[in-house]
């Protein structure tokens, strides 16, 4: 993966020369990418995920094989009231984009299940910044809480699944990553079963500490918010197994 950095007018663009190199037609990236506008004029909008921010599925060119999805960053919270895009510039490489661009493409780099980075855009308006990114698709992926939700998915099948998801999450912290906002939506699950960590805004690599323990905490009170009867014991069990 060969990360470069190039500059259009106010915007500055982190790509991965690779992934926009093997999309025909898409290497000239340009900041109209990173807007909703650009691909609805297109007719290249797939469908959207649901969260903050409304991630929209793209079609690269007419007829590509894979997808990309779009994501803006948006706020939440009291300062949305203020601002829900826009954030105070402190340095291109402190913007949520470029850090999330760049950590997405290490772990990608070391195997890891995360989505191939795309690109990242970050807008400068004097003191503040707007941001974007796209990552690649992955495809028949349903987030956790869907299959949480899933009456017809028999226990057996929903419990091999959360163990899998426990043995990505030992993973993930094995290698440092402190996942400051894992949920059931931030959690993919392809159609083989193998789960994906997804939207790592924010997120960064530590020493080992409680934060491990906080970060299991955290997506064991997303689950219960889809389903209170759900035991998240085979995601422990997963969790333990160093195999």
């Amino acid at each position: 993966m060969r990360l470069a950095t190039l500059r259009q007018k106010k915007s500055l663009i982190l790509q991965d020369a690779d992934s926009l190199c093997d999309a025909p037609g898409s290497h000239q990236i340009q900041p109209a990418h990173f807007t909703p506008d650009y691909w609805r004029e297109r007719a290249l909008i797939t469908g959207e995920a649901p969260g903050r921010g409304s991630s929209l599925f793209l079609q690269p060119t007419p007829g590509a094989s894979t997808q990309w999805v779009l994501r803006p960053y948006r706020r939440g919270g009291l300062i949305a009231t203020l601002s829900h895009s826009r954030y105070l510039w402190t340095g291109l490489e402190r913007t949520r984009a470029f850090r999330e661009m760049r950590l997405t493409a290490s772990l990608f780099s070391q195997g890891l299940p995360v989505p191939r980075p795309i690109a990242a855009c970050v807008t400068r308006h004097g003191l503040t910044y707007e941001a974007a990114l796209i990552t690649q698709r992955i495809p028949g992926a349903r987030a956790l809480a869907d299959w949480l939700n899933d009456a017809s998915l028999p226990d057996e099948t929903l419990n091999h699944v959360l163990a899998s998801v426990g043995r990505m999450i030992r993973r993930f912290h094995d290698h440092g990553l402190d996942h400051v906002d894992l949920n059931a939506r931030n959690i993919l699950i392809d159609t083989p079963g193998t789960p994906w960590l997804i939207d790592l805004d924010r997120c960064r690599l530590r020493r080992p500490g409680k934060w491990r323990e906080a970060n299991l905490q955290r997506l064991e009170r997303s689950m219960r918010k889809f389903d209170s009867t759900i035991s998240i014991y085979p995601i422990f069990q997963g969790y333990r197994t160093t195999s």
